[in-house]
């Protein structure tokens, strides 16, 4: 494999990854466009007003999503707890330097029971950094618009809205219902989609706030970026006085990030699914009649513009389960990433979106070996509890 795209990184240091699994923040969320990576250079050298710079943002994400005004912060992790304090101090600085003392100010936070979802963090930790209080609505895999207007009250800060693959995707109120209910009752919504294409149309479908992620899709240095109301972005932007201040932002991240937003505009974005599409057709070949495979192409659950490749595994026909396999591409040289969440159910999937020139050819070929090595009996079989509680343990080993 050639290493070229870790230039100038030495390669005994940083061992090479190809992800298939998607923009996954563990792996570096993505490849950053060259856009960014010239702007984050150019800055680096010069002083600015953070203040200016910032409005510039504030312009580019204006003009990208409809949004009356927006600015950037470290992560959509950090632009969700910055976001649920506006909507408990607005603009008012003292509120802001007290928090998480939110005193007798409202604060409480209305999200349904399927969107408490973990990220590589708790979505209610992100609540409870600020001081607010989660009120669960339904359960989880049932929330219905009387539960969620029950749960509205003069405790009500605002409610959040969670668009992402890890959340129920069933049984949920829309979102257009969700914004409805709450406006009724004078409650913000504040909706996170960190990692969806989609930057018109949930302000669209009435959120006051959203968050995304800038470096998945946007491609952008690891940022977080606020749009929406004017009123709420500028008090989100203020909790930079308080809570928000270690969640700030570098100039290199700020620029990058606008100059990321500007390429968005002008990428090609159906040659870069036809260039996905390749890499799956490949892959489906690939596995398409070895005996226990099922290779499927299975649309994104949020319905962002693209498709992975699901590859569902007969244990008992090919010698290994899912979970070995996936553990094979990942021991091997390269180490191959593959998107494994449902990995117990007996699937992973292969993602497209990151692969450096001629990684798909290598993904297909290890592919070959891996199964080959099933089907001889090379592979072990991972620990399950292990690979469930791993998140938590790389942590845990690290040997920094």
């Amino acid at each position: 494999m050639s290493n070229q795209h870790l230039a100038p990184i030495a390669n005994d240091r940083i061992r090479p990854v190809i992800n298939v699994s998607g923009t996954m923040t563990g792996l570096g969320a993505s490849i950053i466009v060259p856009q960014a990576r010239e702007a984050m250079v150019e800055i680096a050298p010069h002083f600015i007003d953070m203040h200016s710079l910032q409005a510039e943002a504030s312009k580019v994400i204006a003009r990208l999503t409809g949004a009356e005004a927006g600015c950037a912060t470290a992560s959509a992790a950090a632009g969700i707890s910055l976001s649920v304090a506006a909507c408990i101090t607005g603009q008012n600085p003292a509120r802001v330097e007290a928090l998480p003392d939110t005193g007798d100010q409202p604060n409480e936070v209305a999200v349904q029971a399927g969107h408490l979802c973990h990220y590589g963090a708790s979505i209610e930790q992100a609540i409870r950094l600020t001081g607010g209080k989660p009120v669960v609505v339904g359960q989880s895999t049932q929330a219905l618009d009387h539960q969620l207007d029950g749960a509205l009250g003069p405790r009500t800060a605002a409610a959040l809205y969670v668009v992402s693959h890890h959340v129920v995707d069933y049984g949920q109120i829309p979102l257009r219902a969700f914004a409805e209910i709450c406006h009724a009752r004078g409650v913000p919504v504040i909706v996170d989609a960190a990692s969806e294409y989609d930057l018109t149309g949930f302000l669209d479908q009435g959120a006051d706030i959203v968050i995304y992620s800038g470096h998945k899709f946007l491609g952008g240095p690891t940022s977080g970026l606020i749009c929406g109301k004017r009123d709420l972005v500028k008090a989100a932007y203020m909790q930079n006085l308080g809570i928000g201040r270690g969640m700030k932002i570098g100039k290199e991240s700020i620029y990058g990030t606008i100059a990321a937003l500007e390429a968005w505009e002008q990428r090609d974005h159906d040659g870069i699914r036809q260039r996905e599409r390749r890499a799956l057709d490949l892959w489906y070949e690939t596995l398409s009649g070895r005996q226990g495979v099922i290779p499927r192409i299975s649309p994104d659950p949020t319905g962002n513009p693209l498709d992975r490749l699901r590859v569902d595994i007969d244990a008992a026909a090919t010698g290994a389960s899912a979970a070995a396999v996936v553990a094979a591409l990942a021991s091997g040289s390269p180490k191959i990433v593959a998107r494994d969440h449902e990995i117990e159910q007996g699937w992973f999937q292969l993602d497209p979106c990151n692969l450096h020139e001629g990684d798909e050819d290598i993904v297909a070929r290890r592919l070959m070996e891996v199964l080959d090595a099933a089907r001889n009996g090379a592979l072990v079989e991972p620990d399950l509890d292990l690979k469930r509680n791993g998140s938590v343990n790389a942590y845990m080993n690290w040997a920094g």
